[in-house]
């Protein structure tokens, strides 16, 4: 092999190398991921108690059904409220904090905070819940991030705003699979205290509420808030 070729094919490896190196520099390290994610909640801690966490962007003549079902079986519940959806709806905003629901944040524009740095989050978040907080005449402590997509930067802005990141221990899934039927079964079966179950304002979640009310209260356990179920 000729010297010049040589020379190539090392300067060649050595680039690829250093590359390699700087990618493995700049990726989280699996302690700065465990630190994070230990910061995020995924389930409370109620041996009885399961909460009901409606994210909302849309329905609102839904969120009125639910808050309708809600009363009828005594049930408490945290509505994860789009700043957006809140500044037009600001009369069901005050409706829902009058009949004793938590609300939380669930930013303002449904944006992809994953992809958001510090401050965008800091900006995106805090403008939610500085309306919430007016709106609602409440404090909100709570933020669950849309479609579940954060980032460290997401997490570090969310506390510095006072709030807590939520997540989910089930997912119903009913914006995609519009089934009262799988709404009900996904919402219930296998079903513990400590539980954060996602909903949506859709029909056939309204459909299916009532059944799955009164099934936690046939097996013992009790709806209420997401607050509440992580102490």
């Amino acid at each position: 092999m000729k010297k010049n070729t040589l020379a190539a094919l090392t300067n060649v490896f050595l680039a690829l190398v250093l590359v390699f190196v700087g990618a493995v520099c700049f990726l989280p390290s699996a302690g700065e991921v465990a630190s994070v994610n230990d910061r995020v909640i995924y389930r409370g801690s109620s041996a009885d108690g399961v909460s009901l966490m409606f994210n909302v962007y849309w329905g609102t003549e839904e969120v009125y059904g639910i808050l309708g079902v809600l009363e009828d079986y005594g049930a408490k519940a945290t509505f994860f409220l789009g700043g957006s959806w809140a500044d037009d709806n600001t009369a069901c905003v005050e409706e829902i904090a009058a009949r004793g629901h938590e609300i939380g944040s669930h930013g303002y524009f449904h944006r992809d905070h994953e992809k958001l740095g510090y401050e965008d989050n800091l900006k995106e978040i805090g403008n939610s819940v500085r309306f919430l907080n007016l709106a609602g005449r409440v404090q909100v402590s709570l933020f669950a991030p849309p479609s579940g997509a954060f980032n460290g930067d997401t997490v570090a802005a969310a506390e510095a705003l006072g709030l807590r990141t939520v997540m989910w221990s089930r997912d119903t899934v009913d914006w995609r699979d519009k089934d009262e039927d799988l709404c009900l079964s996904r919402a219930t079966e296998g079903i513990s205290g400590g539980d954060l179950v996602l909903m949506h304002p859709m029909k056939h979640t309204l459909a299916a509420l009532p059944k799955v009310l009164a099934y936690y209260g046939a097996h013992g356990l009790r709806a209420i808030t997401v607050g509440e179920n992580i102490g």
